[in-house]
Parts: structure tokens; sequence; C-alpha cells
């Protein structure tokens, strides 16, 4: 077998060197060693999470809370009709930004001017690619080994060449005949392997697969599935039902390399709300914790086979699943940890260490502030108490909503400030939970047990707040509160910077230590993909896209009226700003 050095060689030293002085590289040089030392490659922004740590965070400190106030729209990018806006999150590799956008769209760009460079547009089995509720859009592409990887909504797993955009080959990896499933979540790079996990949670079909591909060659090295994979789940799904059970990993994980681990979340079990009530361990659509549904697992990188796993939401009764991509691995007092939340508010810490199984709980704290479905969490074990159950029938003011306390954007972690900052949405729903007829097995067709509409909190109106915290304790340092949640992800710097991109449009700058906001643009529409900061030519860019229209903005008209019931659903750009 080969062996896969995880200490930073003499070539990645030298590379790492040369991308400090703002030299370009050429392709071949986003390679394994490169990809393993991200972080401390700042002029770049390599993958998904920027790094494997994944703290959306970047040491550049040209612009920076002194100066911010100064930042100028250097060039932006139109891309094609773009449906459900732009969701994407930008890479930058040695001076050339790539990006995708809606219906399989990747853009190459020069990083400075955004002059093109080269486009690519996938061709999708159009009624397959939508045929689910958040199609067709994309949220991101790996690149490495000189490729740009894309992961598309028909199935399909796609290698470009970076330099010209040239197909090197385009495999179907998800056929029909599992479920109505595709991929929506960006690719990560691993050794020689690109992993993604699928979508299609509310779909009736087994098992929701993540993939491992051969970098090279596209050919499927391993599988995991997430519903029925080992007799531990299936033995978890009363009546055979995993196989309708949903499941899936739509956002993108992240690898450890001191234990050669994937850590990966996984979607919601179907039917979507199951009317088993109080008695859902014997009755109802799915009868027991429904293994590995909103649950995280690690992997072994090598083969896929499952190290460990914990459930945060054992018979996810409310869709507030763990497919939340954000995993920052962190130390403190020589102890390692992983830091994971998902959509029900809550913030899960976990040891690093894989050979616990499952894992083994270190804190678990709350971030959402109307919550109702649980009382909370034992922060010692990571168990919810005082469960809402939703039997069949009408609940009304259900907190948080469908959407969640927190959503698949993702925070950022500042080492220099030591601080979490991270998104809360504060809102509800009234709910009617329904038997709904199982649709045939491993049929992909939609499992909902449920209709809703979004409400207000009792006695105020929605709102959403960025929080400053201690990531291991969750104690807060700052909070600032927003009119409408966001619904992007953020973005932190050496500079003392913590970016936000608005739903109404308003891209802010605020001061990291304090969260006074030190700057802004008004970008026109709302965001819902990323930000990121790279060097080009010796300067610093902050990169942001906009576009509306993914499910979650689908709630901002009814809840808040303009500007949203006008928003264009079917555009958005990328922007980026630099100093004059």
């Amino acid at each position: 077998m080969k062996r896969w050095s995880t200490q930073m060689t003499g070539a990645a030293k030298a590379l790492s060197a040369v991308a400090l002085l703002g030299v370009s590289l050429s392709a071949g040089a986003v390679d394994w060693d490169r990809l393993q030392n991200a972080d401390k490659d700042p002029n770049n922004w390599l993958m998904y999470h920027g790094a494997f740590n994944s703290y959306h965070y970047s040491d550049l400190s040209q612009v920076n809370a002194t100066n911010v106030k100064n930042l100028r729209l250097a060039w932006l990018h139109t891309p094609s009709a773009s449906k459900r806006g732009v969701q994407s999150f930008p890479l930058a590799v040695d001076g050339t930004l790539y990006y995708t956008s809606a219906s399989g769209q990747v853009w190459a760009l020069d990083g400075a001017t955004g002059e093109m460079k080269w486009r690519y547009q996938a061709k999708l089995d159009q009624e397959r690619s939508e045929g689910t509720f958040y199609n067709p859009y994309n949220r991101g592409i790996a690149i490495a080994h000189g490729k740009v990887y894309m992961g598309t909504t028909d199935g399909r797993m796609i290698a470009l060449d970076m330099n010209t955009g040239k197909v090197v080959w385009d495999k179907m990896i998800l056929t029909v005949e599992g479920g109505n499933k595709g991929f929506t979540g960006a690719p990560l790079a691993v050794k020689d392997m690109i992993v993604i996990g699928s979508n299609g949670g509310e779909l009736s079909g087994c098992c929701g697969p993540i993939f491992a591909v051969d970098a090279k060659t596209g050919e499927v090295r391993w599988q995991f599935d997430t519903i029925g994979g080992d007799e531990r789940s299936k033995a978890s799904w009363g009546n055979d039902s995993w196989k309708t059970g949903g499941g899936g990993g739509w956002m993108t994980g992240t690898y450890d390399a001191k234990t050669n681990s994937i850590w990966w979340g996984t979607a919601n079990p179907a039917p979507d709300y199951d009317w088993g009530g109080e008695n859902w361990k014997t009755d109802g659509a799915r009868p027991g914790d429904n293994l590995y549904s909103s649950s995280v697992v690690v992997l072994n990188a090598d083969n896929g086979e499952l190290k460990s796993w914990f459930q945060e939401m054992p018979h996810d009764a409310w869709d507030f699943d763990s497919a939340v991509g954000e995993f920052m691995i962190m130390e403190r007092g020589g102890k390692r940890y992983v830091m994971h939340p998902n959509k029900g508010g809550i913030i899960f810490v976990y040891d690093a260490d894989p050979s616990h199984a499952p894992l083994k709980v270190e804190n678990a704290y709350m971030i959402g502030k109307t919550f109702n479905y649980i009382k909370g969490v034992d922060a010692k074990t990571g168990q919810l108490i005082g469960r809402r159950e939703l039997p069949e029938g009408k609940h009304t003011n259900v907190c948080p909503a469908i959407d969640g306390a927190i959503s698949w954007n993702t925070g950022a972690y500042n080492p220099n400030t030591g601080l979490l900052y991270k998104v809360g949405q504060e809102w509800c729903f009234d709910i009617e939970v329904v038997k709904a007829d199982p649709p045939p097995a491993f049929s992909g067709q939609t499992y909902f047990g449920a209709s809703w509409t979004s409400t207000h909190p009792e006695g105020r109106k929605s709102f959403g707040h960025v929080s400053a915290r201690d990531p291991l304790t969750g104690k807060v340092k700052w909070e600032k509160e927003y009119k409408y949640p966001p619904l992007a992800s953020l973005l932190s710097t050496k500079g003392n910077l913590v970016f936000v991109p608005g739903a109404d449009g308003r891209f802010e700058a605020l001061d990291a230590r304090t969260g006074a906001k030190l700057w802004e643009h008004n970008n026109g529409i709302g965001h819902h993909g990323g930000v990121i900061t790279y060097t080009a030519k010796g300067k610093q860019y902050v990169a942001v896209v906009t576009g509306w229209g993914s499910h979650v903005s689908g709630n901002y008209c009814p809840l808040f009226g303009e500007p949203f019931c006008s928003m264009p659903t079917d555009n958005g750009q990328l922007l980026v700003f630099a100093l004059p």
C-alpha cells in the first residue's frame, strides 16, 4: 500500500515559500502535500473550508480593521442565468479564481482583473436534476492534481483540466435505482481520491451514500452507506424502513491527517417527519433511532470503513439534521477536539480520537435562543433533554423552523482572538403531521410526512444573530443581532475582521474583537454562498457570491415582506473587493 506523508516535505515548503512571495505556480503544484498545508498558504484558498482544520480563516492582514473602511469593489463577474442564485464557494489558486453557478457551470477568472480564462457547462439530465426541492444549485468544487472536480445534480462526477476547462473524465456515480439523488455539495480531495456525499434525505431510497472516487479515473474506490450500511443501522429501523430511509451527506466534511479519518455529517431520515410521536421507538413510519441519519460519522480514509459515529438527533423528528459540513479541528491543553454544529442549533465538541465508539462528547451547548423542540442538551453526554414530539395532527409555534437555528452556512474561527463566529437563526413554524403512505422501496419518490408554514417566535419577529464565543465552552464574548437572519458563510482574518454577507444584500466587515461594524457595501441582492480572501499580484482581495433563491430563502417573503418579495431568484454575481 502506498504511504502518504503527513509531514511537510521540502518541496512543499519550497512551494509555500514561493506562494508567500506572490509568484505564480503551475496548476500541477496543487498536490497532496500542498493541500495538507493549506492553512500555511494564506495567499490562496485551496479547498471549500480553506484548509482541513475548517477554520474559514486567513492569515492575510493587508486589509485590516484600520483600513477596511477604504475597501472598494475591484471587479465583478456576472455568470449566465443562475436558477436559485449562486451558492458556490470560490477557490483561489495562484492568481486564478474558480467558482460554480447553477446547472453545472464552472468559471475560471483572473483573480486580479476578472478576465475570463475559461468556462465549462455540463449537459445535465434536467428531469432528474430538477427532481428535488433543492436543485439545480451547486455549492462548490475541489481542486487537486491539476484538475477541477465537480459533482452534478444528476449524480455525476466531472474532472476538468484546471488550465483549460476541458473534460478529463465524466462518470455517472449515482444511479436512479437507488433513489433520485445527486450531488450539490463541494467534493473534498483526500490523497489520490475525491470524496463527496449525496443529497436526498426527503426521498424514498437507500442508502444515502458517501463516495470516494479515484482522482485520476473517476472510478469508485469506496462507498459508505449512511442508511442500512451495516447490521447496526438496519436494526435501528423497525419494519425494514431503512429501505425508504433517505439519508445522505450533502455538505462537505473534512479530513484529519493525524488519525487518517474523514469526518462527515449526515442528513435527515425519510419520511421527513414521522407520526409515531412519543412511541417513536416502536411505532410510526420508521420506528427506532434510524442510524446513521442526523449523525456524525468518522470513516477510514483509505477504505471508507466506519471508525466511529455519534447520532446527534436520534430518530430526528424535526429535520434538524447534521449534514452541516463544519468540522473545526483544534487543540487546547495538549488535547485535540472537533467542533461540529447541527441544524437544531447545538454545537457538539468531540474528542478528536475516533477510537471511542460512539464518539466521546466533551461538551454540547445551544446557540439558539427561541428553541422549544427540546428543553436542552446534556453537556456531558450530548443527549437531548425534554424532546417535544410531533405525533399526527397540528402543532403550533415549533421552534426553530425546519430551516434550523443553524443552516448549511459555515462559521469562522480566528486563532488570534480564540473566538468562533457563528450565525444563528430565530424562527418557528406551524406544522401538521400526517400518516404518509410509503412510496416503493428505493423509488426515489418524495417522502414527506407533514406540511408547514413558517411563523415568528412568540412575542417578536423572526431575526438572526452573529455571535463570537469560545468554541469549546460556548461562552459568548459579543453578539450582533440582524433584522434578517444571514444565510451565507462567514470569513475571519488576521486583520481582526469578520465578513458577514447579509440576506438583504448588505455585505459587512465587523471588528473580530468587539463586533463593531467597520464597513458595509450594498451588493444589491441576498447572499447564501461563500466568502474568501486571497492575493493576486501581491494584492489582497475579498471575494463573495450573491444570488437568492434557495429553499430556505423562500421563507423570507412571507416572514419579512420586502425586499425579499421582489428579490430575483434567477441570477447572482461574484463580487471582488480590494483596497485602492
